[in-house]
């Protein structure tokens, strides 16, 4: 099996899955994935623990939710589709009237076949979610109302995976895991993450730490920092929030908030080689937990890279948003971006010249005794390299000045070492 259809195949195990901001849904998500990463530990953190401005909540599970109507038909049910039922829906077992019912509904007039994704986190009420054409179907008469939920206290759960490296400093990962049935918005995400996390680990000769959470977004990235900021920032040389990585219709970026980190350098870098069309957004357009992350007094280097944007296209934050939005290759191409920025951070480095003047290539061995056009290249690229190979200089920097990508320039740099012309400065 290849490696981008074992990522679709763990978007397709966690789909039916009814995750939430807390909840036994986070548990059996994180379960799932530390069968692809073992060492992946999971924290609880208890109701009401405060983490700066905000204090976590208490916890929500569901076990089944439902509509009957007038006929005795049931005609919204949880078990068919968990976006069903609006998130931290207050258990309800009632008849009533369409009219009293109405108040209770959500749908979307100008996606008439579409179930909305609604939550209510932060204030106590109950609802229902279904195609406005199945809306608008409704007959007047009793219908009976029940949702089987709980609050009460409990935990807010995530995962985090440290894997130490060759220097203390760490790249970051962050992804997601509170929504319940939508593919790209949800799972590509940790999907995606979760491959990348098993590449690393098969790499061991790590340069640079890398600290990996799966959390809930906004208020999990909210209590993962306060619990983590100092050594954070101390650490941190760049992240990467990752979401909605799994369609094929687009690339985009979205920078930190004045877009100056390494990690914007990066992810421009690679965009612009290997997807130049790519959509670039503002600070000013975020909407996911980027938002925590380059926050004042948190500023950590963390950008956003992703396919289509969040909000960008019409299936987001609906049942639309389903495993056949995403596909094998889309996720794949998403993995190749942020591998790629990985690997331009590990062989990031300032680099030195270590003789006056151009160096005599012929002697070592060098310069081609064949003139072809690629040839002419590689030495070019080779000459420019070392031009700016002045100790002041990382290698991203140059592969900007002399317009190459940075990872063609690997080989070369390894070879420049090994013949004693180029030091780490």
């Amino acid at each position: 099996m290849t490696e981008k259809q074992e990522i679709y195949n763990l978007c397709v195990e966690l789909f039916p899955i009814c995750r939430s901001i807390t909840g036994n849904g986070v548990r059996k998500t994180l379960e799932i994935i530390k069968n692809h990463l073992p060492a992946l530990k999971t924290y609880e953190i208890p109701t009401g623990t405060r983490a700066f401005d905000w204090t976590v909540p208490e916890e929500w599970n569901i076990t089944e939710a439902y509509i009957i109507d007038p006929d005795g038909q049931k005609i919204v049910d949880f078990q068919q589709n968990n976006l069903h039922v609006v998130g931290y829906s207050v258990p309800v077992n009632r008849t009533i009237d369409l009219d009293e019912l109405q108040a209770h509904l959500y749908s979307i007039p100008e996606q008439p076949e579409a179930i909305p994704y609604i939550t209510s986190y932060y204030q106590k009420r109950w609802g229902f979610c279904l195609p406005h054409n199945q809306r608008k179907s409704l007959k007047p008469g009793q219908y009976q109302v029940y949702i089987d939920s709980s609050l009460s206290k409990g935990y807010l759960t995530y995962g985090e995976l440290i894997l130490p490296g060759q220097a203390s400093e760490e790249i970051f990962l962050s992804t997601y895991i509170c929504h319940p049935s939508m593919a790209n918005n949800e799972l590509s995400g940790p999907a995606v993450t979760t491959f990348l996390a098993k590449r690393l680990l098969d790499q061991k000769d790590r340069k640079y730490s890398y600290r990996i959470i799966f959390i809930p977004e906004t208020i999990g990235s909210i209590v993962y920092l306060s619990q983590n900021l100092p050594e954070m920032k101390t650490k941190i040389i760049a992240g990467f929030n990752i979401t909605c990585i799994g369609d094929e219709r687009s690339y985009s970026y979205l920078a930190s908030r004045y877009g100056n980190t390494l990690a914007d350098q990066i992810a421009r870098h690679v965009l612009k080689h290997l997807q130049p069309d790519f959509i670039s957004y503002s600070y000013l357009e975020r909407a996911s937990d980027e938002r925590q992350y380059c926050s004042p007094g948190i500023d950590l280097p963390v950008a956003t890279i992703m396919r289509t944007k969040y909000g960008a296209y019409p299936e987001y934050h609906t049942s639309l948003d389903d495993l056949d939005f995403i596909s094998p290759d889309g996720l794949y191409g998403g993995y190749n971006i942020l591998e790629h920025c990985l690997m331009c951070l590990e062989r990031n480095e300032i680099l030195k010249t270590t003789v006056l003047c151009e160096p005599q290539l012929g002697k070592r061995g060098l310069y081609p005794t064949l003139s072809t056009k690629n040839s002419h290249k590689i030495v070019r690229n080779m000459m420019n390299l070392i031009a700016y190979c002045d100790g002041t200089n990382d290698l991203l920097s140059i592969a900007e000045i002399i317009k190459v990508p940075m990872w063609e320039l690997f080989d070369t740099v390894d070879i420049l070492k090994s013949h004693h012309l180029l030091v780490s400065a």
